[in-house]
């Protein structure tokens, strides 16, 4: 199920300043977790100018799907465990 950030009414402040405002959703919920199934959106979250707040936001959230702040769910994970262990 592909969800946008501006569809959320969620007032994150930085988000209309993301480049993925104006791109296809399903772009960055892929079916799979896989470096090909995931580099499109991550390429589009390189070029972003609040990729980090994007990601910190997601890190903090628990977002469990998709690509925010060019990070993957697992990549997520592994930054909140590492978070947890200092």
């Amino acid at each position: 199920m592909a969800r946008s950030l501006a569809s959320w009414n969620v007032d994150i402040g930085w988000h209309t300043q993301a480049l993925c405002v104006g791109e296809d959703p399903e772009l960055f919920f892929p079916l799979v977790e896989t470096a090909a199934a995931t580099a499109p959106a991550r390429a589009v979250c390189r070029r972003c100018p609040v990729l980090i707040d994007c990601r910190d936001w997601a890190v903090r959230h628990g977002e469990t799907d998709g690509v925010w702040g060019a990070t993957t769910p697992s990549q997520r994970r592994a930054l909140r465990r590492a978070a947890l262990d200092s």
